[in-house]
C-alpha cells in the first residue's frame, strides 16, 4: 500500500511591490527639480508669469508695431488709413447725430467734442475686438512657440494705443482749427490714456480667455460694443440728455457716468477742450478712472493666467 504524502499547494510568487515604483517616481521628481525641469505646459506661478511676460517686453513691442504696419499694407494709401478711418467715422456720426438729430444743441465746440469721443471710444472698441481673437486667431503661433500667452492680448492693446497716437495728431489739428487754444491741461491726456490702456488690456485679456473657449463670441462682440457705445456719450452729452427736463429717471445719469468708457472719454475731453468744464465730469472722476484700471487690469490678468495651460489645446 503506497503512502500518500500531502504536499502543500505551491506558494504563489510574491506580487511586485509598489514601493520601488513610488521610490523611482520620487527620485525622478527630485532629479527634475534639482536641474530646474518642470512639467511641459504647466502653468507657472503668478510671480514667475509676470517675470516671463516682462522678459518678453521687446517681443511684445515689436509684434505690436509689426501688426500695425501690416494692417493697411495692401491699401494704396497705406498708413494714412490709421487717421482716416476714425475721421470718417466721426464725419458719419456728425452727419447723423449733429445735423439730422441735432444732438449738438447746448454743446460748445461740438466737432472737437465729437471727434474726441470717437477717437477715445475707438481705442477701447478695437482693443476689445482684437483681444477677443488674440488666442483663437493665432493658434498657429500659440501651438508652435512657448511664451506667456498674455503677450498676445497685451501686444494687441499696445497696437491700438500706437494707432490712437497717430489719431491724436489729427485731433490736435482739429482742435486748433476750431479755435480751441493749447493749454497746460493737455498734459492730463497722458495719465488718462495710461489708465485707459490698463483698463483696455485687462478687459482684452479676459475676453481672450473667453474667445479661446468660445470662438463664436467674436461674432457677438460688435453688437455688444455698439450698445455700449450708445450708452457712453460718444455722440452726445450725458449730462444734457439726463437732466431734469429730459424726463429720464434721476438715477440713470449717475449710473451712466460711472461707465468706464464715459470716464475715460470725459477725462480726455476735459483735458483738451476748454469749454468742457469740470462740472460735466462724474464725481470723483480720477478715483473712478484708477479704480476701473486696477479692477480690470489686475482682475483680467489673473483671470487669463488661470487658464494659461489650456490655450492652444483641443
Amino acid at each position: 500500500m503506497s503512502q500518500v504524502l500531502d504536499t502543500p499547494p505551491p506558494t504563489p510568487a510574491p506580487a511586485a511591490s509598489a514601493a520601488p515604483a513610488a521610490a523611482d517616481e520620487t527620485d525622478l521628481a527630485a532629479l527634475a527639480a534639482r536641474h530646474g525641469l518642470s512639467v511641459s505646459g504647466a502653468r507657472p506661478s503668478l510671480p514667475d508669469y509676470v517675470r516671463q511676460l516682462w522678459d518678453r517686453r521687446h517681443f511684445i513691442g515689436a509684434f505690436a508695431t509689426a501688426k500695425l504696419t501690416a494692417q493697411y499694407s495692401q491699401a494704396k494709401l497705406g498708413q494714412v488709413w490709421q487717421v482716416m478711418t476714425p475721421l470718417l467715422n466721426a464725419a458719419v456720426y456728425y452727419l447723423i447725430f449733429g445735423v439730422l438729430l441735432h444732438t449738438q444743441r447746448g454743446i460748445a465746440d461740438f466737432v472737437p467734442f465729437l471727434v474726441t469721443g470717437v477717437f477715445i471710444w475707438t481705442f477701447t472698441q478695437n482693443s476689445l475686438m482684437a483681444g477677443t481673437r488674440a488666442i483663437s486667431g493665432n493658434l498657429g503661433l500659440v501651438r508652435a512657440l512657448h511664451f506667456p500667452r498674455a503677450a498676445l492680448p497685451v501686444s494687441f492693446s499696445l497696437q491700438q494705443l500706437q494707432q490712437l497716437l497717430f489719431s491724436m495728431g489729427a485731433l490736435l489739428v482739429i482742435l486748433l482749427g476750431f479755435g480751441v487754444p493749447p493749454a497746460t491741461s493737455w498734459l492730463l491726456v497722458i495719465p488718462a490714456l495710461a489708465l485707459q490702456f490698463v483698463f483696455n488690456t485687462g478687459v482684452s485679456m479676459a475676453m481672450a480667455r473667453v474667445g479661446a473657449k468660445i470662438p463664436d463670441i467674436a461674432q457677438l462682440m460688435p453688437f455688444v460694443l455698439r450698445t455700449w457705445m450708445y450708452g457712453s456719450g460718444v455722440m452726445f452729452s450725458i449730462s444734457h440728455m439726463t437732466d431734469s427736463a429730459s424726463g429720464v429717471p434721476s438715477w440713470v445719469g449717475p449710473v451712466l457716468q460711472c461707465n468706464p468708457a464715459v470716464v475715460y472719454i470725459d477725462l480726455v475731453r476735459f483735458a483738451l477742450i476748454d469749454s468742457f468744464h469740470g462740472d460735466q465730469l462724474p464725481p470723483h472722476v480720477w478715483a473712478l478712472a484708477v479704480a476701473w484700471a486696477l479692477v480690470a487690469g489686475i482682475g483680467g490678468f489673473i483671470y487669463f493666467w488661470k487658464a494659461e495651460e489650456t490655450y492652444g489645446r483641443g
